[in-house]
């Protein structure tokens, strides 16, 4: 029987649209088949609260979006994407309404760490001063051989460390080890875990190097400049098409799945080896999240005034503070002072609210699965660093673990990093492989967060998923 399509992706996120956009350039009849009546994955947004209030459901601020090998080739301005920088990449505020602060510039961040000023040159500005090239390298599966094995095994010597030991060996003050603890933690494991260091160091970097933006209009902007392009170069996009079976993916000589192991396993496990699939099964999820959105009927009245010029704030007070949260969810515990990552798009983007008005977008880390309300300790955070911050909710919309996997199935559990980043997933995943999105079957990929080089609106998955599928099917 003849193919209806050279490829079909199964995920219409970034990593599956990127998949796809990869294949339709090098001139493959593409279809991408969405679960949901929305495309965009983690990157979607919706009146969540009040009518003319835009939300980000999932992911809002976008630094791995402008540092992606793989959209930075891609004209997607052409399609109405455009970025916004606030004045500063983050803010980290503390007690005495002070704020640590992570600027673009290296100099101008380590001029606000006080004596810690220069250990964060000498640890920053090296590794920024290659940080394009840098992220080419770790933007992928690792490699036997590096291209620039010096720049790798500096960044290495860091990045290998738990995000304490890095945080207390190079810094004295408390501000400096708990900015680099906030980044640290998106890592979503304890701050004493081997290998956490890296994300602290990665999405400082990014900051130094490109910012942190937000999309503007919203996060889903990204997913329709991805899909906009997409269409230019003749693929085809089919939403509310659920993929229970390979029997629901029309004929084609390849297929990539923007989907976690246990989906591909549910889809696609007949047509692999039980050794594989095995192992598939052997992929461990990570901690949840617990997420409130805002309605506001003013900016959040932040104690320190740095923090009104940053789009996303990190609130959650010391190293001390931010470890005792991260190390209780890891043992299935919450605890009444999360560490919360904060995000008020409406102050640099208009298009979010209503005149006068503003959003607020805020999440923590929850054990995977919990089934609990973290939106009073969350509220309580936020008012210990912006006293009369409640005072402005006009409304709340909040979303628990499984309700985001009910909105998008790749959340496992409310995993929204597409799975656990213990170190030897971060090595290799979704199993050990030197080419870990190829499945033994000839026809199969996967290509989402759930491989190298995980979770993030990057497409990189994705786009080395196509670029696999190039090589084996379509040479």
């Amino acid at each position: 029987m003849a193919n209806d399509f050279d490829a079909v992706v199964v995920g219409a996120g970034p990593n599956g649209l990127a998949a796809a956009i990869e294949l339709a350039q090098n001139g493959l009849s593409v279809l991408v088949l969405e679960a949901n009546e929305t495309i965009g994955g983690g990157a979607r947004t919706a009146e969540l609260t009040l009518p003319g209030f835009r939300h980000d459901i999932c992911s809002a601020i976008h630094p791995t979006a402008v540092i992606s090998p793989f959209f930075r080739t891609l004209p997607l301005d052409r399609y109405g994407l455009e970025l916004i920088d606030s004045p500063h990449a983050l803010a980290h505020p503390f007690d005495d309404g002070t704020a640590a602060i992570l600027d673009v510039s290296v100099d101008d961040t380590a001029d606000g760490l006080g004596v810690d000023a220069e250990a964060y040159r000498k640890l920053m500005k090296p590794l920024a001063k290659s940080a394009r090239v840098l992220f080419d390298e770790i933007l992928r599966a690792m490699r036997v051989a590096s291209r620039h094995p010096l720049l790798l095994a500096r960044f290495g010597a860091t990045a290998i460390r738990s995000a304490r030991a890095a945080a207390e060996a190079r810094f004295k003050t408390e501000a400096a080890r708990a900015l680099f603890a906030g980044c640290a933690a998106h890592s979503f494991v304890p701050m004493e875990m081997a290998g956490s260091a890296s994300f602290g160091l990665v999405l400082m970097l990014s900051a130094h190097a490109a910012g942190w933006p937000l999309a503007k209009g919203g996060s889903s902007s990204i997913a329709e400049a991805l899909a906009a392009h997409l269409r230019s170069l003749g693929g085809e996009i089919r939403t509310s098409h659920r993929v229970a079976s390979l029997r629901d993916v029309p004929p084609s000589r390849a297929v990539i799945f923007d989907l976690t192991p246990r989906q591909v396993v549910a889809i696609a496990g007949d047509a692999l080896p039980p050794r594989y699939v095995r192992r598939l099964q052997r992929f461990r999820y990570g901690p949840g999240v617990f997420k409130v959105d805002w309605a506001l009927d003013g900016p959040i009245p932040w104690r320190a005034p740095e923090a009104a010029r940053a789009a996303t704030v990190h609130v959650g007070g010391t190293l001390d503070e931010i470890s005792e949260h991260e190390q209780a969810i890891w043992h299935d515990r919450v605890t009444e002072k999360p560490f919360i990552l904060l995000a008020q798009q409406s102050l640099f983007d208009d298009t979010r609210a209503p005149v006068g008005k503003h959003t607020g977008w805020a999440y923590c880390h929850v054990p995977h699965g919990w089934t609990g309300d973290m939106t009073e300790a969350i509220e309580g955070l936020v008012e210990r660093f912006a006293p009369g911050f409640r005072d402005r909710i006009l409304a709340r919309h909040t979303m628990n673990p499984a309700q985001y996997e009910a909105h998008n199935a790749n959340m496992i559990g409310g995993d929204i990093a597409g799975g656990a980043n213990i170190l030897r997933q971060v090595i290799a995943r979704p199993v050990l492989s030197l080419n870990p999105y190829a499945t033994p079957n000839p026809r199969l990929f996967i290509g989402s967060g759930s491989t190298p080089p995980g979770g993030g609106v990057h497409g990189m998955g994705g786009y080395w998923a196509a670029r696999a599928a190039l090589r084996r099917v379509f040479q």
